[in-house]
């Protein structure tokens, strides 16, 4: 699958329309005008407020509110029901999901964000997963990548000529792993190193392949996502959808906005 363009982004409908076949993904601004915060926190749960008052640090503690106030918001817009009605349960890994259904389908969901950027991407009855990592140089990249990356990774990594090749390679490679171990939901009991993902600057997206499980790589459908133009240099992102025998999602792109803005 190709790369989604930046220019793709748009302002969704009031009720946006998920089919069987659809994936949305929602982008959007952690830093919020004090008034959205305050909008955002009255749909937080006992718990979410519990643990916003728990960090230390004010702009931490206003991202928090705004990432879970947005989930809310989105989720809230494809069944049906007020932010603040919803509730969630987690699974053995920590992966969330919603105890309401929509329509009797299963609203499947999943979350990233990094450096006041948030994803979300929400489908119908299909398992997904999505990651966004802020690009910057690690001076420990190459320990990162002998750790966590399979070797054939590892290899095309070390092929790259110049430090920004190598940095933009390492997220890209970061990003496409998570979002395939946040799909499956079990936490690291799938290795980082015991599949491979495409990475080279330019490359289509793709999961080459998955160590013992050769049929992986016809379930899932990788993503590279390309943020609005004015985040796209600055950030890598990726997403992973599981496939339908002749029927591969279609994915629509949608930048959230507070009510009344």
């Amino acid at each position: 699958m190709t790369s989604l363009a930046q220019d793709l982004w748009r302002s969704p409908p009031a009720l946006p329309h998920l089919s069987a076949r659809t994936v949305h993904l929602w982008y959007a601004v952690l830093e919020q005008p004090k008034s959205v915060v305050e909008q955002l926190y009255q749909t937080l749960s006992t718990e979410e407020r519990a643990r916003a008052r728990r960090f230390y640090f004010e702009h931490d503690r206003q991202h928090f509110i705004v990432g879970r106030g947005v989930l809310r918001d989105v989720l809230g817009r494809y069944i049906g029901l007020d932010a603040q009605q919803l509730h969630f349960c987690y699974g053995a890994h920590g992966k969330p999901a919603l105890l309401q259904l929509r329509a009797n389908d299963i609203l499947n969901f999943n979350v990233s964000h990094s450096h006041g950027i948030a994803l979300y991407a929400v489908a119908l009855n299909r398992e997904l997963g999505v990651d966004v990592e802020h690009m910057r140089h690690l001076a420990d990249a190459e320990q990162i990548a002998d750790n966590f990356f399979s070797l054939s990774e590892r290899k095309a990594l070390r092929s790259l000529m110049t430090q920004d090749q190598r940095t933009e390679a390492f997220f890209s490679c970061w990003t496409r792993k998570e979002a395939y171990v946040k799909a499956l939901g079990n936490g690291l009991s799938q290795p980082l190193d015991q599949f491979d993902v495409s990475l080279l600057p330019g490359e289509a997206a793709e999961l080459l392949a998955v160590q013992g499980k050769p049929a992986e790589v016809q379930r899932w459908k990788l993503q590279n996502i390309s943020l609005p133009s004015s985040f796209a240099r600055q950030y890598k992102a990726a997403l992973v959808v599981e496939t339908r025998p002749s029927n591969d999602p279609l994915i629509e792109l949608w930048q959230w906005q507070a009510k009344g803005a």
